[in-house]
């Protein structure tokens, strides 16, 4: 803009008839001269009229900038008369022209408002303003904006010296507030408005102290700033300067890092947590106000934040106590388990009654593919509970647990707290898969970690290192997992009740493959429409031959085999005909058998006994060969056997060697010869049940007497004989009863798991039960009168065709109540 040197002022009052020219956020003071760009209709229509007179017309501001169609009210009523010094018209169709401001003037009345609003305007006179105090107040204006130019860098030096030449009150006032770049559009306007230029002076004043004041302030925020940036970085300098502001200034509008702010304070009045969670999350959001939105420290306190306010700290969800509803789903999903049915049913009796019960601590430990997973996942859904599974194979890191503390560089939360977060309920089953195979290294041990987690004396202030809170653990129900309890440190065994899911049996098997596994795989292959039919013996078959298992996972993999090649044969030759499956047409669907089962042997032979084994897949027979060959008295015990068995060998050999004269021999029988005991088969074999076998055999070798071969046994022994109770003794049986054995000889000490034997599978055994292993021998050899080698029978126990005969002085028989139920459709020995 440019300002007349030359006097312009014009006096007396006179009243002109000219076009309006409303005017957006800018106003045109006496004595100035502005460049304008005008585009709107109803504007160039007022410029084209003033072109068409003696290119005079009237400036007037809007009240509001943002009005595109102004009408008489919009408009101040105090503008400026003007003329018009350049007129050019833009290509776009705007006009820019250069007016020339001349008097102040209001406006009497609107003549017209259309092409163009027509106004009658009043000019109005200037007071005099001649005195002393005019002139003093010149004087401080003038070196109050010479103060402001030194502050404001955007004045330029030359306005000052145009200032500084004006020697008149009116077109001083003028000219100074024209260069206030900081000026608001109402100050300016009041200023237009005063006819008294001292008045004006006098606001003027006013006006640039108060600017003034805040550049002062400004510029002692950039001094401070700037020496702060001796010894940090750009991105410090920025954020320290936006503080210092904040604190000087204070307000402002709310830009989006605001709105965040605003947004979590929201979150925390509504979210219910634990008091010091509440105290520690206003400490943090008071840290972050004060930090810079893209600051690292920012990130880190802000993802903090998050984590506390999504953790699902009292909510819970609602619980199913309905016992008969429970049961139902517990039932449908798996077969057999009683016991655990049971501790579940009770729980949840419990918690129906108080409302207060703490969730339980349960790990369930058996062998792979026994439904241990599957089961949790039932619980679940049966106490109406969310579900989270977390795998705990290989996890070796202390943190996996507690997780990081906030120091390093992405830090987060253990899994404990990442699982409930996921759950989104403070009450789900949370099972811990895999238990046993946690290892530990350098970075700690994560199995000492779950001590805590795992006590319900302590979880309930469980404390995450990212979190650094207590957190309450005490409604969650935790579920393990494990194989094997070895793998298990002893006092985390301590903190769970621990219910150990053995092998299926043969008759579950069966049950399962017809009620779960072949209706799955039937849908899943697409024969749910084909009147397909796999028979038991089919099944059997399947099991026998074709697995080797103690849980169901090959043998839902076999039936899955079965139905794909019956698929194939559908899509062939249609379904119109039905399928029925039988025994002889599973090895044409899945080949040769892998797995053939022991039966007992064609005649009685010396040496050769029949032992009981359990394995990791359910129970099995152990063959135990012994001979007698020349030799210096030494034992050999051959068949990949480990430390307990071969013990257990020295112990039966020790035994015999002891009892010599009593089996006929010299004392120095065992001299003149050597003794080899093998046990065929290259998988290793452990575990001390195998003593009477062995001591069976080598009795048998060495007195060259055959041994029964429909008597299998299993018993450990100890140097005097007697008979100690064995492990695994259900499983034992099913397979003495696969093989075809008619007499089996268990510990007296085992009588007390009888109670879990299927009870058909007792009415088919004879079982014999011992203290002694003489009683073992006597049972075993065929001897035509036993009683001269080992004497009477004493204390011997026996179960016949299923009631219990208790031999001695008194002899009396008991029907059996203490045998399990049917466990599925009746299998013939040696199947």
């Amino acid at each position: 803009m440019f300002f007349k040197n030359e006097d312009g002022s014009d006096g007396g009052a006179e009243q002109k008839v000219l076009p309006l020219l409303p005017l957006r956020d800018i106003i045109v003071f006496p004595n100035m001269i502005s460049q304008l760009f005008v585009g709107r209709e109803r504007s160039i229509a007022a410029l084209e009229e003033a072109m068409g007179r003696d290119k005079e017309i009237f400036l007037a501001a809007q009240r509001h900038a943002k009005t595109n169609e102004p009408s008489s009210d919009d408009i101040f009523s105090v503008g400026t008369i003007g003329d018009i010094r350049q007129l050019l018209r833009l290509p776009d169709g705007t006009v820019k022209v250069l007016v020339e401001g001349k008097r102040r003037a209001r406006i009497a009345r609107y003549v017209q408002n259309s092409p163009c609003f027509v106004v009658e305007a009043e000019a109005m006179a200037e007071a005099d303003a001649s005195d002393v105090t005019a002139e003093a107040l010149m004087r401080s204006v003038q070196a109050t904006f010479e103060t402001y130019v030194k502050l404001n860098k955007k004045v330029q030096p030359e306005v000052l010296m145009s200032v500084q030449a004006i020697d008149e009150a009116s077109r001083l006032a003028d000219t100074i507030i024209a260069n206030l770049p900081t000026a608001k559009l109402t100050d300016r306007q009041a200023l237009l408005e005063m006819d008294d230029p001292r008045q004006r002076l006098e606001r003027l004043m006013e006006i640039m102290q108060s600017e003034i004041e805040i550049l002062q302030v400004e510029k002692k925020i950039r001094s401070r700033v700037k020496r702060q940036m001796e010894r940090t970085q750009k991105e410090y300098y920025l954020n320290e300067q936006m503080q210092a502001i904040q604190k000087e200034l204070g307000g402002g509008e709310r830009d989006e890092f605001k709105n965040e702010i605003h947004e979590l304070v929201e979150a925390i009045k509504a979210k219910r947590m634990s008091k010091e969670a509440e105290e520690r999350i206003k400490k943090e959001l008071k840290k972050l106000k004060m930090m810079h939105p893209t600051s690292a420290e920012a990130t880190v306190v802000r993802n903090y934040i998050d984590w506390v306010l999504e953790l699902p700290w009292y909510d819970k969800s609602e619980e199913r106590y309905d016992l008969d509803e429970a049961e139902k789903i517990l039932d449908a999903d798996h077969y057999g388990l009683k016991k655990i049915k049971e501790r579940i049913i009770e729980y949840l009796a419990v918690q129906a009654l108080t409302k207060q019960l703490r969730g339980p601590v349960l790990c369930f430990v058996g062998p792979p593919g026994v439904g241990k997973t599957s089961l949790a996942k039932s619980i679940a859904h049966a106490t109406g509970r969310k579900f989270v599974r977390l795998s705990l194979g290989g996890v070796r890191d202390e943190a996996e647990i507690r997780g990081h503390r906030r120091t390093y560089i992405g830090a987060l939360p253990g899994k404990i707290i990442q699982y409930l977060k996921k759950a989104g309920t403070n009450n789900p089953v949370f099972l811990l898969d895999e238990i046993d195979k946690m290892s530990s290294d350098f970075r700690g041990d994560p199995a000492a970690a779950l001590l805590e987690v795992l006590d319900r004396e302590q979880n309930h202030s469980f404390n995450d290192h990212y979190l650094d809170l207590d957190y309450d653990l005490t409604d969650v129900m935790f579920i393990t997992t494990a194989n094997t309890l070895s793998g298990i440190p002893i006092p985390l065994q301590d903190r769970m009740e621990i219910i150990e899911l053995g092998g299926y049996t043969e008759f579950e098997k069966l049950n399962i493959a017809v009620k779960y596994l072949i209706p799955r795989q039937r849908k899943e292959c697409g024969l749910e429409d084909v009147d397909l039919h796999l028979t038991e013996n089919a099944v059997r078959t399947v099991i026998h031959h074709y697995t080797k298992e103690s849980g169901v996972r090959s043998l839902e993999r076999e039936i899955s085999s079965v139905c794909r090649k019956i698929a194939r044969q559908v899509v062939k030759e249609g379904k119109d005909n039905p399928i029925e499956v039988t025994a002889r047409s599973i090895p044409k669907l899945l080949g040769v058998p892998k797995y053939h089962l022991d039966l007992k042997e064609e005649r009685d032979t010396v040496g050769l006994v029949r032992g009981l084994a359990y394995t990791s897949y359910g129970g099995d027979t152990l063959e135990a060969e012994a001979t007698v060959i020349p030799g210096k008295g030494k034992l050999v015990i051959t068949g990949s056997l480990k430390k307990v068995m071969e013990e257990s060998g020295q112990a039966a050999t020790s035994y015999v060697r002891s009892h010599l004269k009593k089996l006929g021999l010299s004392d120095d029988h065992f001299q003149a010869v050597d003794v080899h005991v093998h046990f065929p088969g290259a998988y290793p074999k452990d575990g001390p049940s195998a003593g009477v076998t062995i001591v069976t055999a080598v009795v048998s070798a060495l007195m060259d007497v055959p041994v029964r071969r429909d008597v299998a046994m299993t018993g450990e022994i100890t140097l005097r004989g007697r008979v100690r109770a064995i492990g695994g003794l259900k499983e034992k049986l099913l397979a003495a009863h696969r093989a075809g054995m008619t007499t089996v000889i268990i510990p007296r000490e085992n009588r007390k798991d009888l109670r879990e034997i299927p009870r058909r599978v007792l009415k088919l055994l004879r079982l014999v039960l011992v203290d002694h292993v003489d009683d073992v021998l006597r049972e075993a050899l065929v001897l035509d009168e036993p009683e001269t080698y080992f004497g009477p029978a004493k204390n011997v126990t026996e179960f016949r065709k299923g009631e219990l005969v208790v031999q001695g002085d008194d002899e009396t028989k008991v029907s059996i109540d203490q045998g399990a139920g049917d466990d599925g459709p009746r299998e013939q020995p040696g199947a």
